[in-house]
């Protein structure tokens, strides 16, 4: 395939992960034939993705190879998909071209002026204020996310895509696969560079091939590593204003859960916390005001937003505790995610769920210092047992050590093992005015527990 004008009959293994159901609803809008199928979607049972996809036209199939047939032109697999499956077998058997997520992601910022955002962290949030801020603007983007944005959800959509009749397209690039050298963008993004699934050669090397790969390269001045690929300093953005950078925020200020600052003398006031997204926010207004679009517009527009599915997501108030979702995971995430809830309440408690005991192993180090350093001397960090997801892993770490090392430290820590005890285990820690912030990814179950312990509150 070497253009997505290649293939109409699309068909998708696993097509209700968030990757790849954001492609699946962008082909489906510029007029493609999709289907696919999910080991989620079971026979007599009521799945939200699924019904969401098939309101956009999308056939949805059990994973048992019905949906493939001598009609379909190309199958999607994602990275989770072994060449094992029955329904991979079945196309090779058919002889119809197989390519990854990534590839055919590729294939369509090829298709269109793409702006890809990068990072180790904030692709999701960045990637949804600049695409508000450009739709806002008129100039009808398109998007597709690592995440869903509370305006389309609340159009009934899933959220994480849409398709905007202009030139513009924002998508996420994701370092974490190595996928992220495969675009050529019109311009390429990058917020961060922190250690989070590669070591810091590792990603330097991918980050520099992405630069390359740029027409136009914007970084984040005020990130050590990020700085060292800087294309030029006037287009960059940053939040020291002695960095020379050509945008830069000052005047932070967090009031409950809204934060204010200024741009090149333009106030913003959002609704959303933390100096993270600060930078977030400034990034997104970089670049749309190199397309054009000025500052008081863009301050109009944030004024507004709406925040994305899992990020700093407040569910509520209750007995004088404030509970937050986020999908913060890995060491620098979860110490902003503590951070931003700081400035809310008296007493932050903190939940968190690793995944994967080789990336717990790998940021073990980093997880203790980063959260140890976060949290305040009345703050408390606890932990369940690492979410694992299957296949080999070597099961020679446990969250518990992770607690044990930050108690070291000299911060209150909690081991929980079985995530179903810790409302009762935590109740007597919660006083008056404090946030209860919970946080984990990769575990499709975790906004179902955050809401049950809203529930049981």
């Amino acid at each position: 395939m070497k253009s997505i004008h290649d293939f109409n009959n699309v068909f998708f293994i696993g097509i209700a992960g968030v990757g790849m159901s954001a492609i699946a609803q962008y082909l489906a809008g510029v007029g493609k034939n999709v289907s696919g199928s999910d080991r989620y979607f079971k026979e007599g049972t009521y799945n939200e993705t699924k019904e969401k996809l098939e309101a956009e036209g999308i056939r949805c199939f059990l994973q048992n190879g019905d949906g493939i047939t001598t009609d379909t032109d190309l199958v999607v697999v994602s990275t989770a998909i072994e060449d094992t499956v029955f329904e991979v077998q079945k196309a090779k058997q058919l002889n119809i071209p197989i390519i990854r997520r990534s590839e055919l992601l590729a294939l369509i910022a090829a298709s269109k002026k793409t702006i890809a955002v990068g990072g180790t962290s904030g692709k999701s949030t960045t990637s949804a204020m600049l695409f508000d801020i450009l739709d806002k603007a008129g100039l009808q983007p398109s998007i597709i996310s690592g995440a869903g944005l509370v305006s389309i959800i609340r159009e009934g959509k899933i959220g994480n895509a849409k398709v905007g009749a202009g030139d513009w397209l924002v998508i996420e690039a994701d370092e974490s696969d190595g996928s992220i050298v495969q675009y050529h963008p019109e311009i390429g993004l990058l917020l961060n560079i922190d250690k989070d699934h590669q070591e810091i050669d590792e990603l330097m090397n991918i980050f520099s091939t992405f630069k390359h790969n740029s027409k136009k390269f914007i970084v984040n001045q005020s990130n050590v590593l990020a700085k060292q690929l800087s294309q030029d300093d006037k287009q960059d953005f940053a939040s020291e204003e002695s960095s020379g950078a050509g945008f830069i925020a000052t005047g932070f200020h967090q009031e409950g859960f809204t934060i204010s600052f200024n741009i090149q003398h333009t106030a913003f006031n959002i609704n959303c916390i933390g100096r993270h997204n600060m930078e977030n926010a400034l990034a997104a207004v970089c670049v749309a005001n190199q397309l054009g679009v000025d500052l008081q517009t863009c301050a109009a527009v944030l004024k507004h937003y709406e925040g994305i599915y899992r990020r700093n997501q407040v569910l509520g108030h209750k007995q004088g505790v404030w509970v937050i979702d986020d999908y913060a995971h890995n060491p620098v995430k979860c110490a902003a995610a503590i951070k931003a809830c700081q400035p809310v309440a008296d007493k932050v408690i903190a939940w968190f769920q690793p995944h994967g005991y080789g990336p717990t192993r790998f940021l073990r180090n980093d997880f203790v210092k980063e959260i140890s350093e976060a949290l305040r001397p009345q703050d408390e960090i606890w932990m369940s047992e690492i979410f694992y997801a299957g296949g080999t892993a070597v099961k020679d770490i446990s969250a518990n050590d992770l607690v044990t090392d930050i108690n070291a430290s000299g911060k209150k820590a909690f081991f929980i093992e079985d995530r179903n005890s810790f409302v009762e285990a935590v109740r007597p820690h919660l006083g008056g005015n404090s946030v209860l912030l919970l946080m984990g990814a990769r575990d499709p179950s975790l906004e179902t527990f955050s809401n049950e312990v809203f529930e049981k509150l």
